[in-house]
């Protein structure tokens, strides 16, 4: 699984670059896992849904109905903001797409537990976060950097 992680609300750019990431995700065979939530979240899950995928959502309130509509597993967690290490644990890289607060937290996680990020118009708090400047690319370093890490 791949962890998509961003902000809950964004603009039509960033939500369209995230519907290609998952369209791509997609594609090239990967589960997405996110938090199950709006923005980004949603965008990504609808492209993966596109593209025949499948999507974890990973979300902080009790009710798994609170899941946008592409997310085929929501797992209702009760954790809040909390969930966001379940997501990281949970996947074998992260793609960051812009973000928040929520989204940095996750970063740290993501870094504190050596797995793979790529960074696509995110937080910059890192040389170890490959930066890609759009969502096929992201996908290409992500694929990449999966390959070497269960290789090494």
């Amino acid at each position: 699984m791949i962890a998509v992680i961003g902000a809950r609300s964004c603009d039509q750019q960033v939500y369209e670059l995230a519907f290609q990431a998952g369209q791509e995700l997609a594609r090239r065979g990967y589960t997405i896992v996110c938090g199950g939530l709006g923005g980004v979240m949603e965008a990504a899950c609808k492209g993966a849904r596109s593209a025949g995928g499948r999507t974890v959502g990973i979300l902080p309130g009790v009710d798994p109905a609170a899941a946008n509509q592409f997310v085929d597993i929501a797992i209702a967690t009760g954790l809040g903001a909390g969930r966001n290490l379940l997501i990281i644990h949970s996947a074998e890289a992260v793609l960051a797409i812009n973000g928040s607060y929520g989204t940095l937290s996750e970063l740290a996680f993501a870094l504190q537990l050596n797995k793979p990020v790529v960074g696509l118009g995110t937080w910059n708090i890192s040389e170890k976060i490959i930066t890609a400047t759009s969502a096929q690319q992201a996908v290409e370093q992500i694929s990449r950097l999966v390959a070497i890490h269960e290789s090494g």
